[in-house]
């Protein structure tokens, strides 16, 4: 790529930071639009929107998710580079698959975890497991954020730049003290080798490891929220600790309650 196309994915990198986008939704957007530039190879001024509408369009996509974060990624770019708003007309934003949450069964999860020796891994998929963190959220926990006198977290800056508090539990405490005692962390709750924070891409492969090649760090989420929700836990409680504006985002997890399915009253 020539400078200038450097210059413009740097330009919006800068503002995407200054509007304080996750770094990993910075580093999606930056990719879909380097492909872009690419592929014209002319400054992006010099790029019509009537071209860049008719190349999103026939762009041949791997799945609607990536479709969108493309149109996203390119109005975007328009709006903090050239600095004008992308027209969206011709081009409508495809529906998002909504497939069911993939959970892990309670008991058998539960057991997993106990089989963990590696107190840094265990710690990590017990806290997220506990209060359905997401990873985002774990790898940026730092341990100022652990109250233990009033026993709850402090989850800073998450989805949609909102600040929450979830409850503590007192296994889960007692074992990050125990964790803490041997790794000894710095600034931030969990370290990576090389830097102050543990990556992501590791948190999903202890995940693999230790729960299974089919789950990802996410399951943990659902499994934490529908646990809840089979346990009684009231809904609005846990759309508190999940970090949901919208109640119906909370009532998915109704859909996939094996527990709650087996109390209806069938017909025959």
């Amino acid at each position: 790529m020539n400078k200038k196309g450097k210059s413009t994915l740097e330009k919006l990198k800068l503002n995407l930071r200054v509007k304080n986008y996750a770094k990993n939704t910075i580093e999606i957007y930056l990719h879909y639009a380097e492909v872009f530039l690419f592929l014209f190879d002319k400054d992006i001024y010099h790029i019509s929107m009537a071209e860049a509408r008719d190349f999103l369009v026939n762009y041949n996509y791997s799945s609607i998710s990536q479709q969108n974060q493309f149109i996203s990624s390119i109005k975007l770019l328009y709006k903090y580079v050239v600095g004008v708003d992308f027209n969206m007309k011709n081009l409508e934003r495809p529906r998002k698959e909504k497939p069911l949450p993939k959970v892990i069964e309670k008991e058998f999860l539960k057991s997993q975890i106990s089989k963990i020796e590696n107190l840094k891994h265990k710690s990590i998929i017990s806290l997220a497991y506990s209060v359905g963190l997401r990873v985002s959220e774990v790898i940026n926990l730092k341990i100022e954020d652990i109250d233990s006198k009033r026993m709850i977290i402090h989850i800073r800056n998450a989805k949609g730049n909102k600040d929450r508090i979830v409850p503590l539990s007192q296994s889960v405490l007692e074992l990050l003290r125990e964790y803490f005692k041997e790794f000894n962390p710095k600034t931030y709750l969990f370290n990576g080798q090389n830097s102050l924070t543990y990556s992501s891409n590791s948190c999903n492969k202890i995940v693999k490891k230790y729960i299974g090649k089919q789950y990802h760090f996410h399951c943990l989420r659902h499994s934490s929220f529908t646990s809840m929700l089979e346990s009684k836990t009231d809904i609005s409680i846990i759309q508190k600790i999940a970090g949901h504006k919208n109640p119906k985002t909370t009532l998915i997890y109704a859909q996939i309650s094996n527990e709650l399915l087996k109390q209806a009253n069938l017909p025959i």
